[in-house]
């Protein structure tokens, strides 16, 4: 039996997502297990981003202009909730707009995904019409909110006038990151090609965003187009280096491609350099199924 057969029932692991219970892992794509869970870190990173100088009412009930949203969510999110749906009863233009984006932050922090999309959309929706930074934001919010809840097909039309708007103010940045969620989004809907678009295009709004390329290569793979994986896993790499997902994919690339030898070096580095990471226990699995390696020829 080949090494490559043993190893079947471990790269099916890096598998669909969707297969895991949804309230264990929102995001249902096809991309390997281990890359999803860097993108929920990565989304809440950018909530975070997005809302940290946000003012709203203090938890305390009194005006916290001087506090920041995010401030106020990290420490009660679920007071957060109630305190700034009551604010919004009063909230009118930006203040509205400022609040809903805080509403949306706080209720993503609970998992509540259907009333986080429902936050950020009505606060895209007050947003003026001329102000296409905020629409921008706040659609890309709204859609991946609703690719968390399991619902792409939401979110696919919740980005597209995102994607608009962000490319009107150009923000190259935000295109990247609408770009892989649609990609994610199309994936879920079983529009691979089009999810090789949509990653085209955030590789080239953003050409030294690693992720963009480590997904980039993920699709190929799964399309068993490995020569085209093996140059976008390859420019993952060299972008970053010591990312352990970019190390197990590149590994599995090398495996599927008949170069046991580039696959365990792979796996070898994963293991060496991230050893606590989940990354490092699917490699050592991978180096556990080959055995050890065939002795090098007698000279």
């Amino acid at each position: 039996m080949s090494s490559l057969l043993l190893l079947l029932p471990l790269l099916a692991q890096v598998g669909p997502a969707s297969t895991l219970p949804s309230a264990q892992r929102p995001y249902a794509s096809e991309l390997p297990l281990e890359i999803i869970e860097k993108k929920d870190k990565q989304d809440r990173d950018r909530r975070a981003r997005e809302a940290q100088n946000v003012a709203m009412p203090s938890i305390g009930g009194g005006s916290g202009s001087g506090a920041g949203c995010m401030s106020a969510v990290e420490a009660n999110p679920e007071k957060s909730v109630e305190v700034i749906r009551s604010a919004l009863a009063d909230a009118v233009g930006r203040e509205r707009v400022r609040a809903g984006l805080c509403l949306g932050v706080a209720l993503s922090d609970l998992n509540r995904w259907d009333e986080a999309r429902a936050a950020f959309s009505d606060a895209r929706d007050t947003a003026e019409s001329e102000d296409h930074a905020s629409r921008a934001r706040l659609g890309a919010m709204a859609g991946n909110a609703a690719l968390a809840a399991g619902q792409p097909g939401q979110a696919l039309s919740l980005l597209a006038p995102a994607a608009t708007d962000a490319k009107i103010v150009g923000d190259a940045e935000l295109t990247a990151t609408i770009a892989l969620d649609r990609a994610r989004a199309l994936v879920a809907v079983k529009q691979p090609e089009e999810a090789a678009n949509a990653l085209a295009e955030a590789r080239a709004a953003q050409p030294d965003n690693a992720q963009a390329w480590l997904l980039s290569a993920t699709l190929s793979r799964r399309q068993d187009k490995l020569a085209v994986a093996q140059t976008q896993i390859e420019k993952a790499a060299s972008l970053a280096p010591q990312d352990p997902e970019i190390g197990l994919e590149a590994g599995v690339i090398a495996m599927l491609s008949d170069n046991e030898a580039a696959a365990r070096r792979s796996w070898d580095s994963v293991v060496k350099t991230a050893p606590s990471s989940d990354a490092a226990v699917t490699a050592k699995q991978y180096l556990s199924q080959l055995g050890a390696p065939d002795p090098a020829p007698a000279k």
